[in-house]
């Protein structure tokens, strides 16, 4: 194993807290949004950070599988991932949708493109068993 990169952030207090990476790259209030939404417009929380974090990694992972099919150029591309934070009898668990438009390839094509990186995305990876995962292509109408 070869480690390409590390980061490092620091939580103190929980999710009423605050979050900072090493570098002051990132610097967050934390929150527990309620059903009326955030008490603080600029905190973020555990869920939001996450969705920023995994809709990144699977975008370059359909760059790489969109390269392996050769396909150089996904044009505006997106990915959106949509993470939940579910509650039920056994305690708290989480969800993520992963919604990708792209725009440069047909619907068999974007399926696949998916498919594949869902594969290899690290954090699909760490995920697999452990949360569920929606993939859904958005196509233009």
């Amino acid at each position: 194993m070869k480690t390409i990169f590390e980061a490092k952030a620091t939580n103190t207090g929980g999710r009423a807290g605050h979050v900072k990476s090493e570098d002051d790259v990132l610097d967050f209030a934390i929150s527990m949004p309620s059903s009326k939404g955030k008490e603080d417009p600029k905190s973020t929380n555990p869920e939001e950070l996450f969705a920023a974090a995994y809709s990144s990694c699977y975008g370059a992972g359909l760059q790489a599988v969109a390269k392996e099919h050769g396909i150089e150029d996904l044009g505006d591309f997106s990915v959106t991932a949509t993470v939940a934070l579910n509650t039920e009898e056994e305690g708290f668990f989480l969800e993520a949708t992963l919604d990708a438009y792209l725009p440069t390839v047909d619907k068999e094509m974007g399926e696949t493109l998916m498919k594949d990186a869902h594969e290899i995305c690290p954090y699909s990876k760490a995920t697999r068993d452990n949360i569920t995962v929606h993939l859904n292509l958005l196509l233009d109408e």
